[in-house]
């Protein structure tokens, strides 16, 4: 059994900032206090680099979700965000994110293994597993985060210490994928 891994989108996968820099004058004066409450700004944003690289290979070594929050005072955004990981992770059943995304408020309500979030807001700060912290010195890129995470995809599961399952090493070719793509 795979281990579970969720991944936030919000400068995790998304670049945020990427989106706000589109907005017109009119619309950062209408809303310059909630940016991410702009209708349509979620559907402007671009990838972080290396992140569509790092969320497909890391699909092969977890059971991956996308596990993000939408503004509450933002209805485009819930579907925008849906169309966002449809247009850089596929729409249909072989896109490695097929379904597996998970809007919430209450993110420590999920159960797994890893969560990678920028942020501890919306309950990443009480999530069961291991939080990994993006964007911060010690993972500060897709590449790092990548790495660290498929080091540890094929130890025994957290859940049930009895599991005995083969120590793999590193999978060269998955690193690369991450490390060609980071340039």
């Amino acid at each position: 059994m795979k281990k579970i891994l969720y991944i936030d989108l919000d400068n995790t996968l998304v670049n945020v900032q990427s989106g706000i820099d589109r907005l017109t004058n009119a619309e950062y004066s209408r809303y310059e206090k909630r940016l991410d409450e702009v209708p349509g700004v979620f559907a402007r944003m671009e990838p972080i680099s290396g992140a569509i690289e790092a969320f497909r290979t890391l699909a092969k070594s977890f059971d991956t979700y996308i596990l993000s929050m939408a503004p509450w005072g933002n209805a485009s955004a819930w579907q925008h965000k849906l169309e966002w990981v449809q247009e850089h992770l596929g729409a249909d059943a072989t896109g490695p994110a097929y379904k597996r995304l998970i809007l919430s408020h209450h993110k420590h309500l999920n159960r797994g293994d890893f969560l990678v979030d920028d942020g501890m807001a919306v309950g990443a700060d009480r999530f069961e597993g291991e939080l990994i912290k993006f964007l911060t010195p010690k993972f500060a890129d897709w590449h790092t985060v990548t790495r660290y995470l498929l080091e540890r995809a094929e130890t025994p599961l957290r859940s049930d210490p009895r599991a005995k399952r083969e120590s793999r090493s590193l999978r060269s070719s998955d690193l690369q994928t991450v490390v060609s793509s980071a340039r």
